[in-house]
């Protein structure tokens, strides 16, 4: 049975597409849950407005992620944490915290499931940290961690 995905289905892809699946799981699960429509004509229409409606915004999506990527890689991102003596912290730099840190700076707002620290911060210093803004386009961004 063809049929139109509403909603993104692991394992058979996101809103927009069209895929083949056996009728029974179509009817019993896909289509009771609202995850997808019967493909018919009319439908295959609003199925090519959504995907070039979902190509123009990623370009344009993809074109603001370079423009913040250049300004993320730009200046460090000062994160303050509390320290003990010898620059080590009481606790991790978050990546929340890093995030919130962007923000501050006046960069843009990233999503701290978007940030990736390799490992833990938890000294005072220099750190760099990867912000994945885009599917293509990727940041590295220095932290430097100064005691509160």
């Amino acid at each position: 049975m063809k049929i139109i995905l509403t909603q993104p289905v692991s394992g058979l892809g996101v809103a927009g597409d069209v895929v083949d699946v056996k009728d029974g799981y179509a009817r019993n699960y896909l289509l009771p849950r609202k995850l997808a429509t019967p493909w018919t004509k009319g439908g295959q229409k609003q199925v090519d407005a959504i995907t070039s409606a979902r190509t123009k915004r990623a370009k344009h999506n993809e074109e603001e992620a370079k423009a913040a990527k250049a300004r993320l890689e730009s200046e460090p991102v000062v994160v303050s944490a509390r320290a003990g003596t010898g620059g080590r912290l009481f606790g991790a730099v978050t990546s929340t915290e890093i995030a919130h840190a962007i923000h501050e700076t006046g960069g843009p707002e990233v999503d701290r499931r978007r940030i990736e620290v390799p490992t833990p911060i938890r000294s005072v210093g220099s750190h760099t940290a990867h912000v994945r803004l885009h599917d293509d386009v990727a940041a590295t961004v220095t932290v430097e961690v100064v005691s509160a």
